[in-house]
């Protein structure tokens, strides 16, 4: 079993991303950020994981601010 983030699965939290909600990509993010706090000293690839997962969901939501701005 692979612990750590996959090219594949940044992926898939892009193609999800992508039609997420806003509410839902903040959601998203927050659960992440959680999850990877959790995660801190006790196992540092799941930490990384959840990190990772929240990067891919938050540059959808940058993507979404800077289109908004335009």
């Amino acid at each position: 079993m692979i612990d750590y983030a996959t090219p594949a699965d940044f992926a898939i939290w892009a193609e999800r991303a992508a039609v997420a909600t806003t509410a839902s990509l903040l959601y998203v993010v927050a659960d992440c950020r959680d999850a990877a706090e959790a995660m801190k000293g006790w196992n540092p690839v799941k930490e990384g994981y959840y990190l990772d997962q929240m990067s891919a969901y938050g540059m959808e939501l940058t993507r979404r601010r800077r289109a908004a701005a335009k």
